[in-house]
C-alpha cells in the first residue's frame, strides 16, 4: 500500500503555535490523540511537532524562519490511493486554527 506523507501547516508557526495553559495543551493533545487512534493501523509514524526552522536558499544564503506557511510538524500514513490519504487528512487537528495539510506520495526508492 502506497505511503504518504503529511506536512502540517498551522495558523502562525513556529513556536507560537503551542497553546498556552495546562487545559487547551491538554485540550489540543487530545485532538491529536483522538485523531491518531481514528486512523488505525494507517498511521504509520505520528511524526514531532517542529518549531524553529532555517531556509537555506539555492545559492547557500540562510534566513531564518519556514517562509510563508511554515512547517509546524509532519507525519506518514498509508492509503490505497491519494485521495483516501486526503480523506484521512481532513481530520487533522491542525485544520482547527486556519492550518492546512499538504499530502504527498513517497516514492519508494
Amino acid at each position: 500500500m502506497p505511503k504518504y506523507g503529511l506536512a502540517y501547516h498551522t495558523n502562525g508557526g513556529g513556536p507560537g503555535h503551542m497553546p498556552e495553559g495546562e487545559e487547551a495543551m491538554a485540550e489540543m493533545m487530545n485532538a491529536w490523540q483522538s485523531w491518531f487512534a481514528s486512523l488505525g493501523e494507517n498511521l504509520l509514524n505520528g511524526g514531532n511537532p517542529i518549531t524553529f526552522a532555517k531556509t537555506i536558499g539555492s545559492h547557500g544564503s540562510v534566513s531564518d524562519g519556514g517562509g510563508s506557511n511554515p512547517l509546524t510538524g509532519y507525519g506518514i500514513v498509508q492509503a490505497d490511493n491519494i485521495d483516501a490519504a486526503v480523506d484521512m487528512a481532513k481530520g487533522c487537528p491542525a485544520l482547527a486554527n486556519d492550518g492546512n495539510v499538504e499530502v504527498a506520495e513517497a516514492i519508494d526508492m
